[in-house]
């Protein structure tokens, strides 16, 4: 599962770098404590809690906290959630393709013009607002063919549903 390039893309994010991944890997093999993963990946265990309680914000660990009879210190025995990472993964997917389709609307929809200094880009009204004039440096504003960017949005929606419905499938 962490193999999975949407799964990476979301831990990585989440514990900052790739090289703190193998925290996420111990941590799904098993592994409990935080000086048990420590010591499996060689990463410090200031780092490992850091990484630990971070998943945890995130809802992406648990843990149950122990205390030790003759020592009196607690133990906590730390647990992924493999749910957890498929449903934000899920909501993440479907919020990204709303925006994804809302501003595919917007482009389908409008008419663009732009600074020819690179200030602005406004729509019909806006420009009209502003007599097609750049807000910033005064120059008229040109029309832009906005086909380029309709296309490019089509195909970011296309990906992202291939990615999700592959995601998907293999985590049913």
């Amino acid at each position: 599962m962490i193999n999975d390039p949407l799964v990476k893309q979301l831990l990585t994010s989440i514990v900052e770098d790739e090289s703190n991944l193998p925290i996420v890997e111990a941590l799904n093999d098993g592994i409990e404590t935080d000086e048990e993963i420590a010591n499996e990946t060689g990463i410090k265990l200031n780092i490992v809690r850091k990484i630990l309680y971070r998943l945890y914000d995130m809802g992406i660990a648990s843990y149950k906290r122990s205390k030790d009879p003759e020592t009196q210190w607690f133990t906590y025995s730390w647990k992924f959630e493999k749910d957890e990472i498929i449903n934000r993964i899920i909501k993440d997917s479907e919020n990204y393709l709303a925006m994804l389709n809302e501003e595919l609307d917007r482009e389908e929809n409008n008419m663009f013009f732009i600074c020819p200094q690179g200030h602005v880009r406004l729509d019909f009204d806006e420009a009209s607002d502003y007599e097609f004039l750049c807000p910033a440096c005064g120059e008229e504003l040109e029309f832009q063919d906005n086909a380029e960017t309709i296309e490019q949005i089509k195909e970011d929606i296309n990906m992202v549903e291939s990615n999700f419905n592959s995601f998907t499938e293999k985590n049913k």
